[in-house]
């Protein structure tokens, strides 16, 4: 089964579906500890992925953290 999300504004298909967020990132490639998820406008915490489920027509935004600067 598959599974449509809409991620940073464009359309994704996830397969296997995913039964809850922590896998949907996971899934798309992203490391937890180094991006900020807003799930259907929330920001939610990464310890609150592994318990909230996902379904299709799901809206996500993923902000990947970037360490430097001068």
């Amino acid at each position: 089964a598959t599974l449509q999300l809409q991620v940073n504004g464009e359309r994704r298909e996830l397969s296997p579906a995913p039964q809850h967020l922590a896998e949907a990132i996971e899934q798309l490639g992203h490391h937890p500890r180094l991006v900020v998820v807003e799930f259907n406008g929330l920001i939610l915490t990464p310890d609150r992925w592994q318990d909230q489920p996902i379904q299709n027509g799901d809206s996500l935004e993923i902000v990947t953290i970037v360490g430097g600067g001068s």
